[in-house]
C-alpha cells in the first residue's frame, strides 16, 4: 500500500457536486481531498499548491475552462511534469483519449465506474510518480557527481577573479541563484526560448565565469575605491572580450554547450536591449538569452553588494534603480520575470548567505592565487564527506529502512530510522562496516545479495531479494528492493546499491512492478514489460507489426558531446515517440540506442512518423536511424519470432 506515514493529497475537479462526492465518498478516508467545481478553481488551486497535489481527478466537460484548458496550463507551468493527472469521464471517443493522452494525462477512467477500480489506480499512480521521483533523483545525482568536478574548477578560476577584486566571495554564488530564479520564472511566462532544464543547468554553471576576464585588469583599476577615469573605463570594458578571447584560445572543443554558453556570456553580459552596451553595441534579441540574463543577475547583485567604491542598496533601492532604467535598459520580458520572482530571490540569496561556508573555497583560491600545491586527495575527501553529509541528512528524516551500500570502502549508510529497527546506534555521518552487518544478515544472504547485484547491467538493475533479518528485535522474513548502481563509462562499473527494506510482500511487489515497467532513463516500457504488453495483443486476429528503431551513430554522440548530452538525446527522442504515435501503440527502448514501436496501424505511415518526429527530436544534432519492420503476416504469431526477424532485417541493413 502506500506510505502510511504521509496523508497523501488528491485535487477532484468536476463541475458536478454528485460526481465530487461519489469520488470523495471513496477517497476520502485515505486521502486529504480538495474540490474544485471548474477548471478555472482547479488551475487557482494547482497555482497555490501544486507542490502538495499527489493526483489531479479531472473531468473533460466543465464551464468556464475544460479538463483539456486546464491540461494546456498544466503544460505550459511544467506541473504535469511532477503532478499525474487521472481524467475521469463519460467521453469515450477514441479522439478524445488519444487527445488527453497527448496532453500527458497518466490514465484515462471511463463513467460509469468501479469504485475498487478507481480507489487502485489511484493509489498505483501515486506510488509509480513516487518512485519514479526517486528514479529521477538518483539519475540526477549521477549526473550531478558527473558535472561536480567541472563546476568545481569553474567555481575556483571565478573565485580567483573575486580573491584579486576583494569581494566578498559570494558574488558567484548569488549569480547562480539569480541565474536560475530568472530562467524558471522565464520558463513559466514563455516558450519563446525553447529552454530547458538543462539549458537551466548549463547557463547558471557557465555564469560563473561572466567575469573571468578581469583577471587580464590591472589592480589599480580593478581595486580603485574612487570614480574611474574615461580611460580607465575604457580598460575597465575590456574584461568582457578578453574573457571572451581566453575561452575562444582554449584547447577544447569549441562546439562544446558550455563553452559555447560561456562565450556568450563572457562577451555580452554588459549589452543592453537598446543597444548602448559594450563591447560590440548588439540590440533586443541579437543578444543571447543566457548573456541577457546574467547581465541582469549581475546588475542586481552589483547593487546590493557592497563594494569599495560604494555601499551595498537595499533591495528595494535596487528594485528601483533598475525598474527606472537606471542602470541601462533590460529585456521587458526579463524585467517582469524579476518583478514576480522577487520574494523568492530576497530569501533564496538569505539563505545561500548564511549557509555557504565560503572558507574552504577561499583557502583553495588563497593557495592557489600564491601558487602552491592543493592536495588532490584531500579535495576529493571533502566532496565525499560532503555527499555522506547530504545523504546522512535526508535519511534522519526517513521513517524507512533505507540504505545504500558503497563498493570502494565495502561501507553501508542506514536511515535512522532504519538503524533503530536493527538495533544499531545511530551513527551521524559515519558508514557501517561490512563486519557490523553479518551480525544482521547471514554471510551466505550478503554473498547471494551481492552476487545478484552484480550480474545486473546498467539498463535492467532492480533485484528484488528474501532473507531473514534481526528486525526490531526478532527474527523476521523481509524482503529487500535493491538497485545497483553503475558508473556512466563506456565500459560501466558496479560501483554500489540503493535500497529499501519491507516486511509486507504486497507493498513490495507492488514497488517492483512499478521499478521494472518503465526504462529509468527515457520513462518508456522497459523490454520486459513490452514483451509481456505485446503477448497480450497477439492473442486476438488482428494484423500486427514490430517496428525496430536503431539510432546511427549514437556511440559518436556520446564521443563527441558526452554523455550527459547522449541521455538527452534518448530522452527527447523518446519524448516525440511518445508525442507523435498513437496512445494504444507499445513503445519501448530495447537496448541502448534501440527502440520498439508495436502497432496495428499503417506501418508505412507509422514509420513516416517515426522518421519525422525523431529528425527534430534534438534542434542542435542530427540525428537519423535505421528503421525495419516485422508482421504477424510474415511469421508466427509470437513476440520471439517478430523481434528475430526484426533483428535480422536490422543487421542485414547494417
Amino acid at each position: 500500500m502506500i506510505d502510511e506515514g504521509k496523508r497523501h493529497k488528491i485535487l477532484i475537479a468536476d463541475d458536478s457536486f454528485m460526481n465530487r462526492s461519489i469520488l470523495t465518498e471513496m477517497l476520502g478516508n485515505e486521502f486529504d481531498i480538495i474540490e474544485a467545481e471548474d477548471g478555472v478553481q482547479a488551475v487557482q488551486i494547482l497555482k497555490k499548491e501544486q507542490e502538495s497535489i499527489d493526483v489531479v481527478l479531472l473531468d473533460i466537460v466543465m464551464p468556464n475552462m475544460d479538463g483539456f484548458e486546464v491540461l494546456a496550463v498544466m503544460n505550459k507551468n511544467h506541473w504535469i511534469e511532477n503532478t499525474p493527472v487521472i481524467m475521469i469521464s463519460s467521453e469515450n471517443a477514441h479522439s478524445t483519449i488519444e487527445r488527453a493522452y497527448e496532453l500527458g494525462v497518466t490514465d484515462f477512467i471511463n463513467r460509469p465506474f468501479d469504485a475498487s477500480v478507481v480507489y487502485r489506480r489511484v493509489i498505483n499512480t501515486i506510488m509509480l510518480y513516487a518512485k519514479q521521483k526517486k528514479l529521477v533523483q538518483m539519475i540526477a545525482d549521477q549526473i550531478y557527481a558527473k558535472e561536480k568536478s567541472s563546476s568545481l574548477m569553474i567555481t575556483i578560476l571565478s573565485h580567483i577573479v573575486e580573491f584579486r577584486n576583494g569581494e566578498s566571495g559570494l558574488h558567484v554564488l548569488h549569480i547562480n541563484v539569480l541565474t536560475k530564479i530568472l530562467l524558471k520564472t522565464l520558463m513559466q511566462k514563455t516558450t519563446q526560448y525553447n529552454l530547458t532544464q538543462s539549458d537551466v543547468s548549463l547557463i547558471s554553471m557557465a555564469s560563473a565565469l561572466h567575469d573571468i576576464g578581469k583577471i587580464a585588469i590591472p589592480d589599480e583599476i580593478l581595486n580603485k575605491p574612487g570614480r574611474l577615469t574615461k580611460e580607465e573605463f575604457e580598460i575597465m570594458k575590456t574584461h568582457s572580450s578578453i574573457g571572451a578571447e581566453m575561452l575562444k584560445d582554449l584547447s577544447v572543443d569549441q562546439d562544446d554547450d558550455l563553452i559555447k554558453v560561456a562565450y556568450q556570456i563572457c562577451r555580452w553580459h554588459h549589452e543592453r536591449y537598446d543597444g548602448r552596451g559594450y563591447p560590440d553595441g548588439l540590440k533586443g534579441e541579437e543578444i543571447p538569452i543566457s548573456a541577457q540574463i546574467v547581465s541582469l543577475a549581475d546588475v542586481y547583485d552589483a547593487l546590493t553588494s557592497e563594494r569599495v567604491y560604494k555601499r551595498a542598496y537595499t533591495h528595494v533601492e535596487a528594485m528601483r534603480m533598475i525598474l527606472n532604467g537606471e542602470c541601462g535598459t533590460f529585456n521587458p520580458l526579463l524585467l517582469e520575470c524579476l518583478k514576480e520572482s522577487q520574494d523568492v530571490i530576497q530569501s533564496e540569496l538569505a539563505v545561500k548567505s548564511k549557509t555557504r561556508n565560503m572558507e574552504d573555497i577561499q583557502n583553495v583560491v588563497a593557495e592557489l592565487s600564491k601558487h602552491q600545491e592543493l592536495s588532490s586527495s584531500s579535495k576529493i575527501f571533502d566532496m565525499l564527506q560532503q555527499e555522506r553529509n547530504k545523504t546522512q541528512f535526508f535519511y534522519s528524516l526517513s521513517t524507512e529502512i533505507l540504505f545504500d551500500y558503497q563498493v570502494v570502502t565495502d561501507t553501508l549508510n542506514l536511515s535512522d530510522y532504519g538503524a533503530k529497527m536493527l538495533g544499531l546506534d545511530v551513527m551521524v555521518n559515519e558508514p557501517y562496516e561490512n563486519s557490523r552487518v553479518l551480525k544482521l544478515m547471514h554471510q551466505d544472504d550478503l554473498e547471494m545479495l551481492s552476487s545478484k547485484l552484480r550480474s545486473t547491467k546498467p539498463e535492467d538493475s532492480i533485484v528484488q531479494f528474501d532473507f531473514e533479518m534481526n528486525l526490531d528485535g526478532k527474527v523476521k522474513h523481509c524482503r529487500m528492493i535493491v538497485q545497483a548502481v553503475w558508473s556512466q563509462e563506456a565500459k560501466a562499473k558496479y560501483l554500489g546499491a540503493i535500497g529499501k527494506v519491507l516486511e509486507n510482500d504486497e507493498d513490495a511487489s507492488l514497488i517492483l512492478k512499478n521499478f521494472n515497467s518503465y526504462d529509468v532513463l527515457t520513462g518508456l516500457l522497459n523490454v520486459i514489460s513490452a514483451k509481456d504488453r505485446i503477448k497480450e495483443k497477439l492473442l486476438d486476429n488482428q494484423k500486427y507489426s514490430m517496428i525496430l528503431i536503431d539510432i546511427c551513430e549514437f556511440h559518436k554522440i556520446n564521443e563527441n558531446y558526452g554523455h550527459i548530452v547522449g541521455d538527452r538525446v534518448l530522452t527527447e527522442i523518446s519524448q516525440a515517440l511518445l508525442q507523435g504515435l498513437s496512445a494504444q501503440d507499445v513503445i519501448a527502448r530495447v537496448g541502448g540506442n534501440k527502440f520498439m514501436v508495436f502497432t496495428d496501424s499503417d506501418v508505412r505511415v507509422v514509420t513516416e512518423t517515426i522518421n519525422s518526429t525523431i529528425g527534430q527530436a534534438d534542434s542542435e544534432i542530427t540525428i537519423t536511424a535505421r528503421i525495419v519492420s516485422a508482421s504477424t503476416e510474415e511469421t508466427e504469431r509470437s513476440y520471439e519470432k517478430l523481434f528475430e526477424l526484426a533483428i535480422r532485417r536490422l543487421k542485414q541493413q547494417k
